[in-house]
């Protein structure tokens, strides 16, 4: 739940496709709307928060492979595995640190 976080959007033609919400260093999630996928747009939003902190940490699903690999292309490393008890998947908590 993002109730107090930081929001930053991407805009295309006056058209929301892509959004990336923080509270404080957690990344509570990125989407990119499906039509916009794989045309930079994941990347571009997280490099802009990059360069707002220092560091940033993030759950994913360990079935999602490609959030895993994007996260992981981008300098993220896997801290450890939990589990989302709300959804009753198993999960990564994954850590950026600014070099």
């Amino acid at each position: 739940m993002m109730l107090q976080a930081e929001v930053y959007v991407y805009e295309d033609d006056k058209m929301i496709q892509g959004f990336v919400g923080l509270s404080n260093e957690y990344m509570e999630g990125i989407f990119v709307s499906d039509e916009m996928q794989s045309c930079g747009i994941g990347k571009l939003l997280l490099d802009y928060i990059k360069n707002k902190k220092v560091r940033l940490r993030l759950n994913v699903y360990q079935k999602n492979a490609r959030a895993l690999s994007f996260y992981q292309r981008e300098g993220f490393d896997i801290q450890c595995e939990g589990f989302d008890d709300a959804t009753g998947e198993k999960e990564y908590t994954m850590l950026w640190q600014q070099k």
